[in-house]
């Protein structure tokens, strides 16, 4: 497994242990952006004069605050626009508009599985879309809920990675790289192990059965029949490679399944 357990430490950079959702936006602030040439995220130009007059400490909040409004728009599916972001969160700061957007992107995409998607070039307008089409955030009523088709897309990543069923224990390892624990409740999104093996299992989207034959008994994860519904192996694994900065080129046995599913669908 040391091969697929490569990809793993690229994808820990979103989230951290613990701490209110601020800080879970701050600690993915604190990242090098892990992929910003993401084709779902908007990618600004190089952002050195900008980062170099204002503490990072500063852009930090600066981004967390436009993250916060990001989630608003979210949940009330509402579109965005530059000029919005700019007197509504940045104020005075308007010049750090390029990195502070670009971060803020990448946290939505990575922690929480939103894309920021530009609609109107001319007028700068975004819509907020679940990635890859996933709809297990469909219903956020609450007005507290966090989005969590992030960590959705990480788990059925890692079972893909694992040869379609991964051993429980394998994703909870790989999980805990991100602050994500069994039976610790956590900040966004909520205790894990219920999540993984009853919210997702009864919505579909994982299955959750005992290995045959172990003694003691052991546990592993597959995807559900909606997991195949609204997504396909290629899709999930092309988009964690690429959100985690490797080159798709690395793994050619996955390059050529994706033109093998591209040759099927046409």
């Amino acid at each position: 497994m040391s091969e697929l357990r490569q990809p793993e430490a690229d994808l820990q950079a979103p989230v951290q242990a613990q701490g209110p959702v601020e800080a879970q936006v701050f600690g993915a602030a604190g990242e090098e952006a892990a992929s910003p040439s993401s084709s779902s995220s908007p990618v600004a130009p190089s952002f050195s004069a900008y980062a170099e007059s204002l503490p990072q400490e500063a852009l930090t909040v600066l981004m967390a605050d436009l993250v916060a409004f990001l989630l608003l728009k979210y949940r009330t599916k509402e579109p965005i626009c530059k000029a919005e972001m700019l007197n509504m969160v940045l104020g005075d700061h308007r010049d750090h508009f390029p990195l502070v957007f670009s971060q803020a992107c990448e946290c939505m995409q990575l922690v929480f599985g939103v894309d920021v998607k530009e609609v109107d070039p001319r007028e700068c307008t975004y819509v907020l879309v679940p990635t890859l089409g996933l709809t297990c955030d469909a219903v956020l009523s609450d007005g507290q809920s966090m989005p969590k088709a992030g960590l959705l897309v990480m788990v059925l990543g890692l079972i893909a990675l694992y040869g379609d069923r991964a051993p429980e224990e394998e994703i909870w390892e790989a999980l805990s790289v991100m602050g994500v624990y069994a039976g610790r409740e956590h900040c966004i999104y909520g205790e894990p192990r219920e999540l993984l093996t009853k919210v997702w299992v009864q919505e579909g989207y994982l299955e959750y059965r005992q290995v045959p034959h172990c003694d003691p008994a052991r546990y592993e994860f597959l995807w559900g029949p909606r997991a195949y519904a609204e997504a396909s192996k290629w899709q999930v694994l092309e988009y964690l490679l690429r959100a985690s900065g490797w080159d798709l080129r690395s793994f050619p046995s996955l390059s050529a399944e994706g033109v093998s599913n591209q040759e099927e669908g046409a």
